[in-house]
């Protein structure tokens, strides 16, 4: 990866990569949706997508375009905040690293029952795992947006999931490239 005053490339770049070695670099942006780079490299990938914001509008506009079926998958792929999978550590490596980074493997036990309940609550009325980008919030204020999207229609709440996740992608992107500068 490569820095200047402004711009982080990410490394290896990705308009060098072929379309099997792209996907395996880039796949796992989108959780356990790997369809996202591939679409992404069969729309185009230039130089320009070498620097992570384009990379991540790219990807970004292959989830927006998908299937509502395909949307929904993105979004189930998620797991809950705070629940079992980071509790047993079967989170991936990136949503471990963001979801410690907003403090929520420092739960105390009555704040771990707090997300199971608007967990539970959210998946009940929603029919999703409710999704955020955690990247600058911390637990509390993860849970105050929990309550106020409990509020929210579905549509909105889905419209709001595909936002935060294509901002935890572009963030995860970033991060790639932050790391290796």
């Amino acid at each position: 990866m490569t820095s200047n005053a402004s711009t982080l490339t990410l490394t290896p770049c990705p308009s060098t990569l072929s379309r099997e070695a792209f996907v395996a670099q880039y796949g796992d942006v989108y959780e356990h949706s790997p369809w996202v780079a591939e679409d992404a490299f069969e729309t185009g990938v230039s130089e320009k997508h070498d620097i992570p914001e384009a990379l991540a509008d790219l990807m970004g506009a292959m989830l927006q375009k998908a299937s509502a079926e395909q949307q929904i998958a993105v979004i189930r792929a998620h797991p809950d905040l705070a629940g079992k999978a980071a509790k047993s550590g079967a989170l991936t490596d990136d949503s471990t690293r963001e979801q410690a980074g907003a403090g929520l493997d420092q739960c105390t036990e009555e704040e771990y029952a707090r997300f199971e309940k608007l967990n539970n609550a959210y998946k009940e009325k929603f029919g999703i795992p409710f999704v955020i980008a955690v990247k600058g919030l911390d637990r509390h204020a993860i849970l105050a947006a929990f309550e106020t999207r409990l509020e929210n229609d579905q549509a909105e709440e889905r419209r709001t999931a595909i936002e935060q996740i294509i901002n935890i992608a572009r963030f995860r992107l970033r991060m790639r490239a932050e790391d290796n500068a």
